[in-house]
């Protein structure tokens, strides 16, 4: 996957290969194992979903060491109605159809995005944080219900803990909605003219379907990557961890410390995407990655339903956590959540106007290519800076869930492997972009993550 600005990345990848696809086509760079691995990335990715579910509930949390475990596990749960019914089908769609409705009619900031390799630039419709607000409105205080003739007659409540209690069906709706949109995707992607990724035109049916061949979809002027990089799946998290809460509610009669914060925590991270929406369009997945499986899973499934991991265990596992032990957790977060924006904000500043008082005063290599790179500031502590207080803040959360489930801290283990290969792909990518200034530039920046340590 979620990412997501920073590295909301939603999907995990791996280390690339140089490999040559079939039919005798040029050479091409392939990640995840080339077409076999992307396969197998495809095939693994719900399963681990699920596998999470089961492995971090009240039943059989942390004890999936054995065949026999997993047997009986499958044997108890593998129900058609435990993995799927129609009305969870029907509230993901009805989800996304609301969160289309609010990008199309909700007030909005046309943003213009960067130059294309055609050329060309395309409109944004900024209104993501708008929409934010209007969901937590809705699913909150209600939404209006009219009578026959069109009168309001008041306010119908929506009860969050139902998302807590078909959280498995909807996993399954999401995981189905983003394989029919992936091979939506790919069928449009062979339109004569249009834009593919460089990536993803390598003329493998299985790796291109999975990475994602055209750059930009478009149904008129909505734009459906960006679209699903942030709104359905990050404000989705957000509902599921409130349906978390209120079902511990309805449980215990109180809302634990642990679960408080965790919803803070992930709230302030929704939150702070979606309030700094115009800058995702400078990241990798909307300038550079295609529109395939790998993105639309990630954003639709793999970012509610692991993301929201934390959330869902403490409903039934209060780890009873001491205030000392959680204010901790808080710095640890908080502390993050200050590296990640502040490198965030100061990258996003400069691209849009070095000049601009905040970031005119930091030092800067100009490269061969005339753009200059910062070796100051943020970005003179460690290359890749931002992942380093994102990555802190994914242990917060991680640690909120105390220390008797180590799945619970699959995030900030599968996290810290993303960054990992995202900062190794990044620096590739640089390698050939910059030449021989990359080299200057890593010199005045010897560290990827933490300064003094790697």
């Amino acid at each position: 996957m979620a990412k997501k600005s920073s590295s909301r990345s939603k999907s995990p990848r791996r280390v690339s290969r140089k490999a040559k696809s079939v039919k005798s086509l040029p050479e091409h760079e392939f990640e995840f194992g080339g077409p076999v691995g992307a396969f197998a990335t495809m095939v693994a990715l719900p399963l681990v979903i699920y596998f999470l579910y089961f492995a971090a509930s009240s039943t059989y949390k942390c004890n999936l060491v054995s065949i026999a475990d997993i047997r009986e596990v499958l044997m108890d749960s593998f129900k058609l109605d435990t993995f799927f019914n129609v009305n969870a089908v029907l509230y993901v769609l009805g989800w996304l159809v609301l969160c289309v409705s609010m990008e199309r009619f909700l007030f909005s900031e046309i943003v213009e995005g960067t130059k294309l390799k055609n050329g060309s630039t395309l409109k944004y419709r900024i209104n993501g944080h708008l929409q934010f607000w209007v969901t937590l409105l809705i699913f909150t205080h209600g939404y209006p219900r009219f009578g026959e003739d069109g009168k309001f007659i008041g306010l119908s409540s929506f009860k969050l803990s139902w998302i807590y209690d078909n959280y498995l069906p909807m996993a399954t709706s999401a995981i189905l909605i983003s394989i029919a949109l992936s091979i939506y995707l790919y069928w449009r992607s062979h339109r004569k003219g249009v834009l593919l990724a460089d990536g993803g035109n390598t003329g493998n049916r299985i790796y291109d379907f999975f990475i994602g061949r055209e750059l930009n979809p478009r149904i008129s002027d909505f734009d459906l990557k960006e679209f699903c990089e942030l709104r359905p799946g990050l404000i989705g998290w957000l509902l599921i961890n409130l349906g978390c809460a209120a079902k511990q509610f309805e449980s215990d009669g109180a809302v634990s410390p642990s679960m408080v914060l965790i919803n803070v925590f992930q709230g302030l991270y929704v939150w702070d995407a979606l309030y700094h929406e115009r800058a995702i369009l400078t990241t990798m997945d909307i300038t550079t990655d295609g529109f395939g499986y790998m993105l639309a899973f990630g954003d639709l499934a793999w970012v509610p339903f692991t993301y929201s991991l934390q959330a869902r265990y403490l409903v039934e596992n209060d780890p009873q956590l001491s205030i000392p032990v959680l204010c901790v957790i808080c710095l640890l977060n908080f502390t993050g959540y200050a590296i990640f924006r502040g490198a965030n904000s100061e990258k996003d500043a400069f691209r849009r106007n070095p000049q601009a008082p905040e970031v005119a005063h930091l030092e800067t290599l100009t490269t061969k290519s005339g753009r200059k790179l910062l070796v100051s500031g943020w970005w003179g502590v460690a290359r890749k800076i931002n992942y380093t207080g994102d990555w802190l803040m994914g242990l917060a959360w991680c640690l909120t869930t105390g220390f008797d489930c180590i799945v619970t801290y699959f995030y900030a283990i599968y996290f810290c492997i993303l960054l990992i290969h995202r900062s190794l792909r990044d620096n590739e990518a640089c390698e050939k972009k910059y030449g021989n200034d990359w080299p200057a530039y890593q010199a005045k920046v010897p560290y990827a993550f933490i300064p003094g340590v790697y």
